[in-house]
């Protein structure tokens, strides 16, 4: 079992910036490509952007590519999302997740665990 906290969100004004992380605890001896997505109001979840087990692959939702930044960093078991020049329209709960395999995957069902999410709040 691996547990996902995620932690760094809150309100932003729109044009500003949050960096999000996720601490992974459990069975991380492992290191499993990991995904952001992503919950607006009343909206399905969506992929946000996925990062390969040793970092060496990103992958980026269209909607956020060059203004969004996946990370990673094994020795402390985190994975970061850099959230640049944010629109009220990255307003979501924000979910971290774990995959096995080697590279990151962008379908919601393709991931084994999830956090509990935590909210993004952009304002005009």
């Amino acid at each position: 079992q691996v547990q996902l906290v995620e932690s760094g969100g809150g309100l932003v004004q729109a044009g500003g910036s949050l960096r999000l992380s996720c601490a992974a605890s459990g069975r991380t001896s492992t290191n499993y490509p990991m995904g952001w997505f992503r919950q607006p109001p009343g909206k399905e979840r969506e992929f946000v952007a996925g990062i390969s087990w040793n970092g060496g692959s990103t992958i980026y939702a269209d909607s956020v590519k060059g203004r969004f930044t996946i990370s990673r960093d094994n020795a402390k078991n985190t994975v970061y999302l850099q959230m640049n020049s944010l629109k009220p329209e990255d307003t979501a709960v924000y979910y971290c997740a774990a995959q096995f395999g080697v590279l990151a995957t962008a379908g919601v069902a393709d991931y084994k665990y999830w956090g509990q999410g935590i909210q993004v709040t952009v304002s005009s």
